[in-house]
């Protein structure tokens, strides 16, 4: 019906010329095109049809020009939001609702911009299977057209996600244009200079906009409640309204300060999770009264005394009242009552002047919401709105700077404990001034609107921050409150970490709601989780976030696994086979790289991501791997070598570019050696391949050990030779097969110069054996007169006269 009416209005329009077309026009905007919608449908069939009859033959075999297909719902709706776009005079609520529908066409066509992906998939593996076409051209006639058959088919399981694509981002084009458009608006509504509220014309006007609305308030209630008397609908309600306003009488004044009693009394006690609970009841002194606002509003609503603007502001009660509500928990929360300093240092003066400001600025805000709920059915001029806000403004103004001022003093020392500079607060104590002098400096001068947008969001901001501050304090007492367990070394208990995480979570969290408070729009938060939820494309694949989530889970549960049959193989596995250390840590190393690999792949293939669009960009990859990061590579490459050939295992003691040690740890890049003076020296793998290394285990623990020893000049030699067989033959350590021997060397500058040749059992012992068998030796030769020479030199002087002449 209303279609038809429409359509009979644009009929008589268009005939008669009416100079009120722009206005239709609106109202056909507005209502999403009704009237093209009822004029498409009371369109004659014959006129839609007429080029869908059946043709002749030589109709048909000339060339005919295709006719368009019929609008569609979203046609329509595009088209009407291009016009809107273009034009200045349509309203936001019309232009808001145009932008819901137009969302809600985009995510449809988002949706589909995957579609037939599985059969696509398909025909280009058949494709793929079949393989290109010859150069030569000799190919056999089925496959060639077998081959045609599947491009054609897989170009028309394309065509829908290409025209969904079109169709996507069509709609994200006029969605931010009429973006754009709001955006112009909200910044010309804010820059826009109106009357000022300083013209005594203005301000007489205010004066007596607010005595006309209590005038007219009280006469409402006074007339309404007569009628109810008379009528005995008063006596009817009496007891239910008398009921709730007791318990709102009740929940504002005993409720609030049992909790109250109560939180100190569980204050001095020691829970588990204290700060928590201290929390929650102090969330408790705050619902309680909130509850006690919503059954006086409800009582008094129950009373039928109260006009229009009574009713509405009753209806503002409870808003405002949480505002009050809201700043005493505040303030009592971050600057608390008490000698001892609180959370943010301060002494206790500055703690009570905070707190009495900031309750002071929400009670102005509070009565300033009940006085707009009482003006918002009254007429009034532009500059009389302007005349009733700036002395609001100035009064939050001063309400402010004065917090301001208060909030950048220095914090108090505790007990000697270092004090924080306050370097934040100093920060926001400098803003807060600024703004409360900027705001109504700027409201002077008839930008109300400005002056407004910048100081109640100040004043929210910093509520907000003071709960996230709040939030911060709880969970820093709740890992400051655990204490170690027996299962943690040294620990503080499950919350140690939670207060760096639960702080970045809070400050990201935060983010949006501060973008709601300085004037962002819910829809623009959305755009943006759009803009995020649509991702980004690689070639013809689209990485959404769903997608990073998909592989990191799937990626995760491959490490874990594949950590969890590491630990399994270390334990219990390899321990039972015959392999040694070193080829035990190369299996279990070289399991954790391939199941590393393969849970990169599988994460990779269950998110969707298709490799192959990736082929250009792993091939430029390459080329910069192949020049910048060649030794990486070449470690890495090393790496893998050393534990498939083993030259080098963890446990041996290798000597490598001159140091020596044990190997400890052989990883992708480097392998880690202890030295012998307990210090970890990091080589790179690709030294470990290309360059000299003395391997002392390597296969076995057999090694030699080589005892120098030097005897005077005439000494009997077969007896030195003698007493030093005896010596290697009765260490433990040396073996007897092959057995030992001892060399005489030669004739040195200042003795007879022999050595002790053994294999011992394990050549990790090779110094103490040595130092052993020196021992022995000195204890040996000295028992048998056999003396050990060292260095003499013989001096000879040439002119030894002339030293005479000078002691003379």
């Amino acid at each position: 019906m209303i279609r038809s009416l429409l359509l009979c209005l644009g009929l008589v329009t268009l005939i008669a010329g009416w100079p009120a077309l722009s206005d239709a026009q609106v109202l056909n905007e507005l209502f999403g095109g009704a009237a093209e919608d009822a004029a498409a449908e009371e369109t004659p069939p014959e006129a839609t049809t007429e080029t869908e009859t059946t043709q002749s033959p030589a109709a048909e075999a000339e060339p005919q020009e295709v006719p368009p297909p019929p609008d569609t719902e979203w046609e329509r709706l595009a088209s009407r939001a291009e016009r809107m776009a273009m034009r200045e005079d349509v309203s936001r609520f019309a232009l808001n609702r145009l932008r819901a529908e137009l969302v809600q066409w985009r995510d449809r066509f988002l949706s589909e911009t995957s579609v037939n992906g599985g059969r696509i998939a398909t025909v280009n593996t058949q494709i793929a299977a079949l393989g290109p076409a010859p150069d030569s051209g000799e190919e056999a006639e089925s496959v060639a057209n077998r081959r045609a058959q599947l491009v054609a088919q897989r170009l028309e399981l394309i065509a829908p996600r290409l025209l969904a694509e079109e169709a996507y981002a069509r709609a994200n084009g006029l969605i931010g244009e009429l973006d754009t458009q709001l955006l112009q608006r909200q910044t010309g509504e804010l820059t826009a200079r109106g009357a000022t509220p300083l013209d005594p014309e203005h301000l007489l006007g205010a004066a007596t906009a607010v005595w006309s609305t209590v005038h007219i308030v009280t006469t409402e209630t006074a007339s309404q409640a007569r009628q109810s008397i008379a009528g005995e609908q008063l006596m009817a309600n009496l007891p239910r309204a008398i009921f709730l306003v007791g318990l709102a009488i009740v929940l504002l004044g005993i409720g609030r300060r049992w909790i109250t009693a109560r939180r100190a009394e569980f204050a001095d006690g020691n829970r588990p999770l204290l700060p928590l609970w201290l929390f929650i009841l102090s969330l408790a002194q705050m619902a309680v009264p909130v509850a006690g606002l919503w059954a006086l509003t409800t009582g008094l609503q129950a009373l039928p005394i109260f006009g229009v603007r009574g009713s509405d502001v009753i209806s503002a009660i409870p808003r405002a009242g949480f505002l009050v509500v809201f700043a005493w928990w505040l303030g009592r929360q971050l600057f608390p009552v008490g000698m001892r300093p609180g959370y943010l240092g301060y002494c206790p003066e500055t703690r009570a002047t905070v707190r009495r400001y900031g309750l002071s600025l929400a009670w102005v805000l509070a009565i300033g919401s009940l006085f707009d709920a009482a003006l918002r059915t009254i007429e009034t001029s532009a500059g009389t709105r302007a005349a009733i806000e700036w002395p609001v403004l100035v009064i939050l103004g001063l309400l402010l700077w004065r917090l301001g001022r208060a909030i950048r003093q220095a914090p108090t020392a505790e007990e000697g404990e270092p004090v924080s500079p306050g370097r934040t607060r100093g920060f926001i104590g400098r803003l807060c001034i600024i703004v409360a002098i900027a705001a109504p400096t700027v409201a002077a001068f008839g930008y109300v609107a400005a002056g407004r947008a910048l100081m109640i969001p100040s004043i929210l901001s910093l509520s907000l921050i003071g709960v996230v501050m709040v939030l911060q304090r709880v969970i820093a007492e709740l890992g400051a409150f655990s204490e170690p367990t027996e299962h943690d070394e040294g620990g503080k208990g499950v919350f140690a970490l939670l207060p760096v995480l639960v702080s970045f979570v809070l400050y990201v969290a935060s983010l949006p709601i501060f973008a709601l408070i300085w004037g962002a729009r819910v829809d623009d938060l959305l755009e943006v989780w759009a803009r995020f939820r649509e991702g980004f494309a690689i070639g013809d694949t689209r990485i959404s976030p769903t997608d990073f989530l998909t592989f990191a889970l799937v990626f995760a549960l491959g490490f874990l696994l594949t950590r969890f049959i590491q630990g399994t193989l270390r334990r219990t596995v390899m321990p039972r086979t015959r392999l040694d250390l070193g080829g035990q840590n190369a299996v279990v190393a070289g399991f954790g790289y391939v199941g590393v690999i393969l849970a990169a792949i599988i994460a990779i293939t269950s998110a969707g991501i298709d490799l192959s669009s990736l082929a250009i960009v792993a091939g430029a990859l390459s080329v910069g791997i192949g020049f910048g990061l060649q030794n990486i590579v070449s470690n890495f490459v090393s790496g893998i070598i050393l534990l498939i050939e083993r030259p080098v295992s963890e446990g041996d003691w290798i000597e490598v570019g001159g140091q020596m040690g044990y190997v400890r740890s052989i990883s992708v890049r480097s392998t880690r050696i202890e030295t012998f003076d307990r210090t970890d020296v990091i080589v790179p793998n690709a030294d470990l391949v290309s360059g000299q290394v003395t391997n002392w285990t390597r296969g076995n623990l057999i090694g030699r050990v080589i005892v120098p020893v030097g005897v005077a000049y005439g000494t009997d030699v077969d007896k030195v030779t003698e007493i030093l067989k005896g010596i290697a033959e009765a260490h433990p350590m040396v073996l007897l097969t092959p057995p030992p021997s001892v060399v005489f060397q030669g004739f040195g500058a200042d003795s007879l110069n022999f050595e002790i040749r053994a294999i011992l059992r394990d050549v990790n012992y090779v110094l103490s054996t040595k130092s052993e068998m020196n021992h022995e030796i000195a204890k040996k030769f000295g028992e048998a007169g056999i003396e050990i020479p060292f260095a003499q030199r013989d001096i000879w002087l040439r002119n030894p006269e002339v030293l005479k002449d000078k002691d003379t």
